[in-house]
């Protein structure tokens, strides 16, 4: 199915999140690498404290030319109301929402809820999957149902912070542990734990950024990541290796210090490499995402192989980010890339939009 001859792309940034810059820095890359002649684009941020503003000096300059776009962008701007700003602007050009939004109140199910309620197309898995992958202590529920296999873990309620050393004792976790805030990303709020005496500081310091933490069991292998692409046929790129300049992939690697290493393809042999993009497939389907996502593993050699740590629906999108670097090397670049995602976002709505809803 095809995408209209021309769209207006509304790319939405920013946001009530930790993962704030993350989102400014990523839509500064995807506005200057968008097409002008396929998109009539619009710069839509959300400020840290929800309002929703269109970014007039990055409008300004995507009319001078995307060389002149300022990165990375902020959300400020003229103040604008959310359902009138992703349903079009009376030009008559069909309107796809780009969200890129990182963490809690955007890539959750939230937004996803408000663009279902605008019936506009979104690039990007729908309410549920957005919700379940946000959730890191629902989704290792979904996917230990289909099987997936995964790090031994706990999970703790931020009422319950007192019981983490029985729990941990109860689940038989050996350290060194993760602790991690269930619904975010970017390692923001990560703890690694090498000793009891240490579990109960980082349960708080993660207490702080959500109500329900998940405590992991260390692993000491390798860190691999798939990128898929698609909806109801998905596909999978070839899988590439994160490694850390850190003691792990901790924020400043990911952001700050720019020192570790991403690795595509990574040094896997054919058998495994095969392996683990069959595995990223299952967990993007028991999921339900659509779209796009991310998917990373931990690689044990010799041992208990690929384990599933996470499902990301809205990875890192700027062009040194692990899932563009992922789809290059498979064969689709940056421009074409978000080409197929506001292709697919407009598949999956009208397809969504075939189902009755009269008695």
């Amino acid at each position: 199915m095809a995408s209209p001859d021309r769209v207006r792309l509304v790319v939405l940034f920013g946001g009530r999140s930790a993962e704030h810059e993350v989102s400014c820095t990523t839509a500064a890359h995807v506005l200057a690498a968008a097409d002008p002649a396929r998109y009539a684009l619009e710069a839509v941020g959300i400020t840290r404290d929800g309002t929703w503003v269109r970014n007039d000096a990055a409008q300004a300059a995507l009319s001078a030319g995307a060389a002149a776009l300022p990165a990375p962008l902020t959300a400020t701007g003229t103040a604008i109301e959310p359902l009138p700003a992703v349903a079009g602007s009376g030009d008559g050009l069909p309107v796809v929402v780009l969200p890129l939004l990182h963490g809690p109140q955007g890539e959750d199910g939230t937004v996803q809820g408000l663009l279902e309620l605008a019936g506009v197309p979104y690039v990007g898995s729908g309410v549920l999957a957005s919700a379940l992958c946000m959730d890191k202590v629902k989704a290792k529920e979904v996917l230990a149902h289909h099987h997936m296999p995964q790090v031994p873990y706990v999970a703790l309620r931020d009422t319950d912070l007192a019981g983490a050393h029985d729990a941990v004792a109860a689940q038989g976790l050996a350290y060194p542990l993760f602790v991690k805030p269930a619904n975010l990303g970017s390692s923001v709020g990560v703890t690694k734990v090498h000793v009891a005496a240490e579990l109960d500081s980082a349960v708080a310091a993660a207490a702080a950024y959500d109500e329900w933490l998940v405590v992991e069991e260390g692993v000491g292998g390798r860190e691999i990541e798939v990128a898929v692409l698609g909806n109801a046929e998905p596909r999978a790129s070839v899988p590439g290796e994160i490694i850390s300049s850190h003691e792990f992939y901790d924020y400043e690697d990911k952001y700050i210090d720019g020192t570790c290493q991403l690795v595509v393809p990574a040094g896997l042999d054919d058998e495994a490499a095969e392996r683990v993009r069959g595995l990223a497939l299952d967990a993007y389907r028991a999921l339900r995402c659509e779209g796009m996502a991310r998917v990373d593993f931990f690689y044990e050699e010799g041992r208990r192989g690929f384990l599933v740590n996470e499902v990301n629906t809205i990875p890192g999108f700027t062009p040194g980010s692990m899932y563009p670097k992922l789809w290059e090397a498979t064969g689709v670049p940056y421009p074409e890339l978000i080409d197929e995602l506001v292709r697919l976002a407009v598949e999956r709505h009208e397809h969504r939009s075939r189902f009755s809803t009269k008695r």
